[in-house]
């Protein structure tokens, strides 16, 4: 689970699963690196999306791999059984080195809209720790997706995107979230040049409860530079890492320098 007192970098891998493996393969093992399995790629992939993402990123941190289950009614038997065992290799390894070796975290970016319990089951499927629904969705929608999370031991992280008031959606929830993720959208930005990421929004909410913030929609240093002095818990960034190139790890390293 996150660790309030850290701040991370989530690096969203919206391309292909090709791209997402060797982007995997170059990015620094550092706890403070959060991988999510974006939109794009779970529409295209579906669950063996997120279930590869976290195999690839585990086999980079323990060297041991989980193979694919093409078969999802083996599926549901299999995988519980090779999760088991990574665990014992996670905890054998964690004991061996503990600055190097970390347990993997992965968001599912499901932006769930409708059907919260069952969006949530489909992230765990897919091995996930994390996965987002929309803040526009129905309060009804939001507390039963908070709600299969805790029961799944995930954890909840709601997109204001679009949201103009974000506290109005907090305090009409039955339990909080663990993250809010305060969001300018790809299309938002390319097509009106003056929207801004709602930084001032970070101290609203801190001021009102005590929450995580995801900051979503920036992909230069500067803005997450802008992000962290605003007390920004996670600066989520996609642009730069949309396709894996031989300066990947370089500029990880140069985005991780501006969250200590």
């Amino acid at each position: 689970m996150l660790d309030k007192k850290q701040r991370y970098l989530q690096i969203a891998l919206n391309s292909t699963l090709t791209e997402a493996q060797n982007i995997i393969g170059q990015i620094p093992l550092d706890k403070r690196i959060i991988i999510e399995a974006g939109t794009p790629l779970i529409k295209n992939y579906g669950v063996r999306g997120i279930r590869n993402i976290r195999s690839w990123w585990e086999q980079r941190l323990f060297g041991y791999n989980i193979p694919e289950v093409k078969d999802s009614s083996l599926a549901g038997i299999l995988m519980p059984l090779l999760a088991g065992k990574l665990a014992d290799v996670q905890k054998k390894k964690l004991q061996e080195n503990k600055e190097t070796v970390f347990a993997p975290y992965i968001v599912a970016d499901l932006k769930c809209m409708d059907r919260g319990a069952r969006e949530v089951e489909i992230a765990k499927e897919g091995g996930a720790n994390a996965v987002t629904a929309l803040g526009q969705a129905p309060i009804e929608t939001l507390n039963a997706f908070i709600q299969k999370c805790g029961a799944y031991n995930l954890e909840a992280m709601i997109d204001m995107m679009n949201v103009e008031f974000p506290l109005s959606v907090l305090r009409q929830l039955k339990k909080l979230p663990q993250v809010v993720i305060l969001h300018r959208g790809v299309d938002e930005e390319s097509d009106n040049i003056e929207k801004e990421i709602p930084f001032h929004e970070i101290q609203r909410i801190k001021n009102s409860y005590d929450i995580m913030i995801a900051v979503a929609g920036g992909d230069d240093f500067q803005e997450v530079q802008r992000a962290i002095f605003n007390d920004a818990d996670i600066v989520v960034v996609w642009k730069s890492f949309y396709n894996g190139t031989a300066n990947t790890a370089e500029l990880a390293k140069k985005f991780l320098q501006q969250i200590r």
